[in-house]
C-alpha cells in the first residue's frame, strides 16, 4: 500500500511539473509570437514610411539627380506628389494595369504596402481633364492612411496645398473638396472626360458628392483635377477622395516651420526593433526555450534535494 501511495504521489508530481512546463512553454511561444508579430507589423509601416524616400525627393539644389536614381531603378516611377502637413510625400508610379502596384512599392519590389500610383489609363504629364492616383489606406499616416483625416472639417480647412513634380518641374495642387463615395462609383471614377458640356457635369458631379467644398478655391471645366483616392473603414468597399487642382502657381508650405509629432527617441528605438530579422527573432525564441527547460531542470533538483532532506530528518 504504501509503495502504490508512493507511486501515486510521484506521478502526481511529474504530472504536475509536466503540467506548468507546458504552460509555461506555451506562454513563451505565445510571447514569442506576439514580439514577432509586433515586429512584422513595425516592419510594414516602416518600409511604407515616405522618410524611406526621402533621399529620392527632387530638388533644385540636386536638379532631380536622386529622383533619376529612382527612375534608373524603375523606370515606372514618374512623378512626385506632396501634400503640406501630412506625411503624403511620395514618388509616383503607373503601371500597365491598376493591379501592378498595389503590392510593389516605388522601387519594384513586392510591399503589402504599394505605392502611390496613377490610374493605368490616365496620362503621366496631367494632361487630362482629370486624372486619379490610387493608395492604401494605411495605419499610422503611411501613403494615404491620412486622407480620412480630412472628413474633419477643422482638418480640411488647414490644408489647402501641395505639389505634384512631373516633366522636371513642381506645379500647384489645391484642394477643393473632400468626397464620400464607393468602389463601384463608375461616374466618379472615369479618367479623361472630355468635351467642356462633359467636363462641366464631371465637376458638377464631384461637389454635388462633397463632404466638404472649398468655396474660395475657384474651380472651373477647364481646371485639370486630380483625385487622390483610397480605402474608407468607415463602409465595406468605402472610398474615401481627396479632390485638387494642377495650378502654374506654387505656394509657400505652412507647416514647414512647425515641430513635426516624431519623437528621436522613439523613432530610433523603432528603427532598431524593425531591423531585427526573422533569424534574430528565431533566435531569441530558442533562448527563451533554453532558458525555460534550465528554469525546470533546476526547480526539479530543488524538490528532490528538499525531498531527500526531508528523508533524513525522519
Amino acid at each position: 500500500m504504501g509503495t502504490a501511495a508512493a507511486i501515486g504521489r510521484k506521478s502526481i508530481q511529474i504530472a504536475n511539473v509536466a503540467v506548468n512546463a507546458a504552460i509555461l512553454i506555451v506562454i513563451l511561444l505565445l510571447l514569442a509570437f506576439s514580439c514577432y508579430s509586433l515586429w512584422d507589423s513595425n516592419q510594414v509601416f516602416s518600409l511604407a514610411s515616405a522618410a524611406q524616400y526621402e533621399k529620392y525627393k527632387p530638388s533644385t539644389e540636386d536638379e532631380g539627380l536622386s529622383f533619376g536614381e529612382l527612375q534608373a531603378i524603375n523606370p515606372d516611377v514618374f512623378g512626385w506628389i506632396n501634400v503640406y502637413g501630412t506625411h503624403i510625400d511620395y514618388p509616383l508610379v503607373q503601371g500597365e494595369d491598376n493591379k501592378k502596384y498595389v503590392n510593389r512599392d516605388a522601387e519594384g519590389k513586392y510591399s503589402i504596402a504599394g505605392s502611390l500610383f496613377l490610374d493605368a489609363h490616365s496620362s503621366p504629364n496631367f494632361s487630362d481633364s482629370n486624372s486619379i492616383i490610387y493608395g492604401h489606406h494605411m495605419e499610422k499616416r503611411a501613403m494615404f492612411g491620412e486622407i480620412g483625416l480630412f472628413m474633419e472639417k477643422h482638418y480640411f480647412d488647414a490644408h489647402r496645398y501641395g505639389t505634384l513634380y512631373y516633366e522636371g518641374r513642381e506645379h500647384g495642387l489645391e484642394i477643393f473638396a473632400l468626397i464620400q463615395t464607393t468602389a463601384f462609383d463608375y461616374e466618379l471614377y472615369q479618367t479623361n472626360v472630355t468635351g467642356k458640356a462633359k467636363q462641366r457635369d464631371y465637376l458638377d458631379m464631384l461637389l454635388r458628392q462633397a463632404a466638404h467644398v472649398r468655396t474660395e478655391t475657384p474651380v472651373t471645366a477647364e481646371d485639370r483635377i486630380v483625385l487622390l483616392s483610397t480605402c474608407s473603414d468607415s463602409t465595406t468597399n468605402g472610398r474615401t477622395v481627396l479632390a485638387g487642382k494642377i495650378t502654374d502657381e506654387l505656394h509657400g508650405d505652412p507647416f514647414e516651420s512647425k515641430t513635426t509629432d516624431t519623437h528621436p527617441v522613439i523613432d530610433t528605438l523603432t528603427n532598431l526593433w524593425t531591423r531585427i530579422p526573422v533569424w534574430g527573432w528565431a533566435a531569441a525564441a530558442a533562448l527563451l526555450l533554453i532558458l525555460l527547460a534550465v528554469i525546470l531542470i533546476r526547480i526539479i533538483k530543488k524538490k528532490k534535494k528538499r525531498k531527500s532532506h526531508f528523508r533524513q530528518l525522519y
